[in-house]
């Protein structure tokens, strides 16, 4: 990622600015429209994009941008990764235009009867697609807490899927978002978790700081408070703590408002 001070945010709803000032932080992850549609891109502020970055930069605050959650660049259905592709690319554009410093991606998936290397293979198409030699926004790939034929839950699927992504033009603006819920309920130990990924993909450019409400590899996206999940609290705050070495950032995901925030931020920062 582009900015070199490692920093701690939390995911906001409403006006990023105001929502960063109410939890203490300088970076603050926002979708840029329904998540869950296939619409492209739309922020809804006076003065639009311009204007957020131009009062971003005036607070010292640096913002990821999460793509919707629909995009599955990975899918062997052309009704979905065509698509897929078409949403990502517009919202690449939209992060780069804002001065973001990553678009996060969830790893999609593919279907039982699929060659998982056609996924992988589908992944580095997209990124040739996108040109991100001009956008100048990494897109950070992030894992997924469940799905046997997931792109990015298992360590093995994260090998083949790095691969294949680093083989692409515009391949070295590529990097990696772990998410330690979906890590600890896609059954990576959250102890060995930077080692593992570091050990395929050299880099770590951010992590999503939550903890899970359910068991260790029950496939379940379901974020927690920090320390009120079912992950081993030291391990978790271990997990993060290591990730900053490599320079991630680290963003909460986690329920609640600004209050619960700064509670979590709390968590965390007596433990880092």
């Amino acid at each position: 990622m582009s900015e070199t001070a490692v920093r701690l945010g939390a995911h906001v709803h409403g006006d990023p600015v105001a929502e960063a000032e109410a939890r203490g932080v300088d970076l603050v992850q926002i979708f840029l429209g329904d998540p869950q549609s296939w619409k492209g891109p739309a922020l809804e502020r006076d003065g639009g994009v311009a204007q957020l970055r131009a009062d971003a930069e005036a607070a010292g605050l640096a913002i990821v941008v999460h793509a919707p959650y629909v995009i599955n660049v990975a899918s062997t259905n052309n009704r979905v990764r065509m698509p897929s592709r078409k949403l990502l690319t517009q919202h690449l554009a939209a992060a780069t235009e804002l001065g973001a410093v990553g678009l996060v991606v969830h790893g999609g998936h593919v279907t039982a009867k699929d060659d998982p290397a056609k996924g992988a293979d589908n992944w580095r198409k997209a990124i040739e697609a996108a040109e991100l030699d001009a956008a100048k926004t990494p897109v950070l790939i992030e894992n997924t807490a469940g799905g046997d034929h997931a792109m990015a839950r298992r360590l093995d699927a994260w090998s083949r899927l790095w691969e294949a992504v680093q083989s692409a033009e515009g391949g070295e603006h590529v990097g990696v978002c772990l998410d330690t819920c979906h890590a600890h309920a896609g059954g990576i130990d959250l102890t060995g978790a930077v080692e593992a990924m570091t050990g395929i993909t050299g880099r770590l450019d951010l992590v999503h700081a939550n903890d899970s409400r359910d068991d260790f590899d029950s496939g379940a996206d379901r974020h927690a408070n920090l320390g009120q999940g079912h992950a081993d609290p030291d391990a978790l705050a271990a997990c993060i703590a290591q990730a900053r070495t490599h320079g991630a950032h680290a963003l909460l995901e986690t329920p609640g408002d600004a209050d619960q925030h700064r509670e979590d931020l709390e968590w965390l920062r007596a433990r880092l």
